[in-house]
């Protein structure tokens, strides 16, 4: 079924423009001329007599009328999914499109591994998977980009619903064969002097672990930094020293035994928490609520 068929193309175009910011972006991602984009707000500011946006020089920002009306189409828009797949139902569970937003820590085999495995259940599922900072985890969800957000939190989120929460403590990541690699516990205090990775400021990671070490005045210089989890990792199976995780994300990778993850005692490499996460008060897609399910089930329930 065409969901857009069944909503108005000025509403359609001015989502666009709210959420690219420009007419011209717009109009590319629509594919469709600027100047077709431009008539149809016009338009839906002459129907409600007033003006929707901003115009900036650097691009167009929704003004106090524009955000009401964008509130009210997103949730038209999730009204007619849900419609859409309420019909699509009658037939089965045979089709229909998931959409997950998920920080890079989980992008690598976690969120993968959960998809292939609903996909042998049902193969006529598809997916879209966006990888995102924390932060952006949530306004995603809000903006009715993706049905689910799948992240690390260390606050409550306005307008989000969460599924699921429990704790995800950092870990310290090493090689199987570093010489801290046999302790039950570590603390940042004894990482100090060895080879260190880390990831960039704007991770809820490097955060925590800043306010930890100034908390308790430990002086790190990091060997490596990258604002990307996977590059980190691999440093430590080369045998380069040792990075900081979360242990759900590395979950199949110590299965494997292709790195050890040790739990760190510091206080607050202990205050983050997983968070499965969807729009508070909607209704999911048939489809997007059958892998929420299976989330759950595949992760046991904790918390």
């Amino acid at each position: 079924m065409n969901h857009q068929a069944l909503q108005d193309t000025s509403l359609r175009y001015f989502l666009e423009v709210v959420q690219t910011g420009s007419v011209t972006e717009a109009a590319a991602r629509l594919n469709v001329a600027p100047s077709a984009v431009s008539r149809h707000i016009a338009r839906l500011e002459a129907e409600l007599d007033t003006l929707l946006f901003e115009r900036r020089a650097r691009g167009m920002v929704p003004n106090a009328a524009g955000e009401l009306l964008a509130t009210h189409a997103r949730r038209a828009w999730q009204d007619i999914e849900r419609v859409a797949d309420e019909i699509q139902s009658l037939r089965g569970l045979k089709s229909g499109v998931v959409r997950v937003a998920c920080t890079e820590g989980f992008a690598s085999e976690f969120v993968p591994g959960l998809i292939a495995g609903f996909q042998r259940q049902y193969q006529g599922i598809r997916f879209g998977m966006q990888v995102s900072l924390q932060a952006q985890v949530p306004e995603k969800v809000r903006q009715g980009e993706v049905d689910i957000g799948i992240t690390v939190s260390t606050v409550s989120e306005r307008g989000i619903s969460v599924a699921l929460r429990h704790p995800s403590p950092i870990i310290a990541v090493l090689h199987p064969e570093h010489p801290l690699a046999g302790r039950s516990q570590l603390s940042l205090a004894q990482l100090v002097g060895h080879a260190v990775a880390l990831p960039g400021p704007d991770s809820t990671l490097r955060q925590l672990f800043d306010i930890s070490c100034s908390r308790q005045s430990l002086d790190f210089e990091a060997v490596f930094e990258c604002d990307r989890l996977d590059p980190c990792l691999s440093f430590v199976r080369a045998g380069g020293g040792i990075t900081l995780n979360g242990e759900l994300a590395l979950r199949e990778r110590l299965r494997r035994g292709e790195v050890v993850g040790i739990p760190l005692r510091d206080r607050e490499m202990n205050e983050r928490h997983f968070e499965v996460q969807t729009l508070a008060g909607r209704t999911l897609p048939r489809a997007a609520k059958a892998f929420l399910e299976h989330l759950l089930e595949a992760l046991g329930r904790p918390g």
